[in-house]
């Protein structure tokens, strides 16, 4: 009887501490992990001035100031089921390209010509995910468009030397005379098969 009152008296605090345990536990793998869609990976903080920032060497990024995008979310057709009938997850993100200073401007002439299909008549570039059903991921996956945009538009294009574009020549000139070949063989064909009926 009085061991069954000691273990009444021990298992609650035993519990807690298996409770508290667990929780801490829990806590400190919540601080360890991060999502690849969490905000401080959208938007990595500025190194310029932050003096208590880490001292570890990031891969340029380019800094895209949230202020001077215009965010919207509509209704999806991508993935989701019936859940896209209901939510909106299909995120579009437009800015005006020409006042857009956080771009150089050579580059920004270069991203008119380039990708002048997502430019509407007010100006704006207009890019849109829907890729994924959720609102933060398309967002992310609208933020790497742009990024990758803006590299592409800053990338020299490679020079070819003469010996290689004559060498392409050579390849498409034997590439055509090939075609024609085949083509008189099967005409050829065709023709040995028509009845003559003089």
């Amino acid at each position: 009887m009085a061991a069954h009152t000691l273990w009444g008296l021990c298992r609650p605090r035993l519990g807690l501490g298996l409770l508290t345990a667990r929780f801490s536990r829990r806590a400190a793998a919540e601080t360890e992990y991060r999502s690849a869609y969490s905000l401080d990976k959208l938007y990595p903080p500025r190194q310029d001035g932050d003096a208590s920032a880490p001292e570890q060497p990031q891969p340029a990024v380019l800094d895209i100031p949230m202020a001077r995008l215009t965010v919207s979310y509509c209704r999806s057709s991508g993935p989701g089921g019936q859940h896209v009938n209901k939510v909106n997850t299909k995120a579009e993100v437009r800015f005006h390209l020409a006042s857009a200073d956080w771009i150089p401007e050579a580059v920004r002439q270069k991203m008119a010509s380039m990708h002048r299909n997502k430019i509407n008549r007010d100006g704006e570039l207009i890019v849109n995910s829907e890729a994924s059903r959720y609102q933060m991921r398309n967002l992310a996956i609208c933020l790497e468009k742009i990024r990758t945009m803006v590299t592409e538009a800053t990338e020299t294009p490679k020079v070819v030397s003469k010996e290689t574009t004559q060498k392409l020549i050579e390849r498409v000139e034997n590439m055509n005379r090939e075609r024609l070949r085949q083509k008189k063989i099967h005409s050829n064909i065709k023709q040995s098969r028509k009845a003559d009926f003089d």
